[in-house]
């Protein structure tokens, strides 16, 4: 019977089931980290990765599958990446190109497919193209990616992207002009969902370009609000990267824009509350109390104006999603009595699974914060339950599981132990 374990989220073999080829190329990086002298910490952080990830490299436990990462250790090991990953003998009958290297089964596809121009062949074309599907057949694929993205199946969200995007990038520009304002809006519904997919897969940068790109489409698209909406998306990416005066310049220049035009509409209002709560989230990483407090304030006024909650643009903005925010951003704040006052609260059971995901997790953070090991552990193992990226991918969760692991010492519990390899929060 084969041995596995879990490891960074998914199940890797052990032992004498370690693929042989993984198993070389992880002795050919360490002995050249030795012979550099350098520790796997030190290699690892170079590489924007943890010692544990590294040491499970080395072992052959963790295949290296994506070729920028492949190039990546190379370029940092000073050698070719022929010498790392051999490709196959001149008597295989097999040449290296015949032969790539597999992508992972997330997002990699979606991010190599934007990194390029899904619409070149058709512009030096001419314009000319193959025939179009109709346009409701792209809408419903459309609102097939958002549920997706908010159920968090990433692997479908990027199977579905490699086929949609270049077709609406071609439609956009071949099709008859009276038909072009829904479908650009339609290419800036898509890149507005691969924006929050790759927010929620921590690809800020990624999530930074689709995000322009959406807010570009949806002003050719002549629609407003979802230009806003995309607007949203980018401040989320801003977070991300850490660049928290971009994060409240976009927001704020937003919700200045909206404010002008006093749009007191259902979708007015959802997009105007949902940029209160990116901003919200601004102030609270930058520690600014009272102005986050005063945006949460600003969007749950918002909000009981609106009266119901709704997934306008799917922000999914209403009285609930306030709440849950509002949880977020006592927890980043650091008042954790606040944040499981209201948190306990809420019943998040008609939001996605994204939303009820973010809210255990930031009831787990709250928890930690208190002490309450036992509690903090159930919350997050409900969240990676229901969301297991969030858990995955989240600074704060890897923080919160680290801090528990630390406290309990040696007596953390199994399943604490557990959680913290699948979340690679022992570094």
């Amino acid at each position: 019977m084969q041995q596995a374990t879990w490891i960074g989220g998914a199940m890797k073999p052990t032992g004498k089931d370690v693929d042989p080829q993984d198993r070389s190329f992880g002795q050919r990086v360490q002995k050249l980290r030795k012979d550099q002298g350098r520790t796997q910490a030190e290699l690892a952080a170079t590489l924007g990765k943890t010692s544990s990830w590294l040491s499970q490299v080395e072992r052959g436990i963790q295949p290296v599958q994506r070729m920028d990462l492949l190039q990546q250790i190379a370029d940092e090991l000073g050698v070719a990446v022929q010498q790392l990953r051999p490709g196959p003998s001149e008597g295989s009958g097999m040449s290296q190109q015949a032969a790539p290297l597999s992508l992972s089964n997330d997002l990699d596809e979606t991010r190599r497919l934007i990194s390029g121009h899904p619409a070149l062949q058709t512009l030096l074309a001419g314009g000319d193209s193959e025939e179009l599907r109709p346009v409701d057949l792209l809408r419903n694929d459309v609102n097939d990616l958002w549920e997706l993205t908010h159920s968090g199946r990433m692997a479908q969200v990027s199977a579905l992207t490699v086929e949609l995007l270049p077709e609406l990038e071609r439609a956009t520009r071949t099709a008859p002009e009276g038909a072009r304002d829904e479908l650009h809006l339609l290419l800036s519904r898509t890149y507005q969902a691969l924006s929050a997919a790759f927010v929620r897969q921590d690809e800020a940068d990624a999530a930074w370009v689709t995000a322009d790109r959406a807010v570009f489409t949806a002003e050719r698209s002549g629609d407003p609000l979802h230009v806003c909406a995309s607007v949203f998306r980018m401040v989320q990416a801003f977070v991300r990267l850490r660049s928290l005066g971009q994060a409240e310049h976009a927001a704020r220049t937003a919700i200045d824009a909206l404010v002008a035009e006093d749009g007191a509409s259902p979708e007015a209002l959802s997009v105007l509350g949902s940029l209160h709560l990116s901003l919200a989230l601004v102030h609270a990483r930058a520690g600014a109390r009272s102005e986050a407090k005063e945006e949460i304030g600003r969007a749950r006024a918002i909000a009981i104006r609106l009266g119901e909650n709704r997934n306008d643009f799917n922000l999914e903005f209403g009285p609930v999603n306030v709440e849950i925010q509002a949880v977020s951003t006592a927890v980043d704040l650091g008042d954790a009595g606040e944040a499981l006052d209201i948190g306990l609260t809420i019943d998040a059971a008609d939001l996605s699974p994204e939303r009820q995901g973010r809210l255990l997790m930031d009831l787990g953070r709250a928890h930690a914060q208190r002490r309450h090991g036992g509690e903090a552990l159930d919350c997050l193992l409900r969240a990676e339950a229901i969301a297991p990226e969030i858990i995955q991918t989240h600074q704060s969760a890897r923080a919160a599981i680290r801090e528990l692991v630390l406290v309990a010492g040696v007596n953390a519990s199994r399943d604490l132990l557990d959680l913290a390899e699948r979340a690679d929060a022992l570094d």
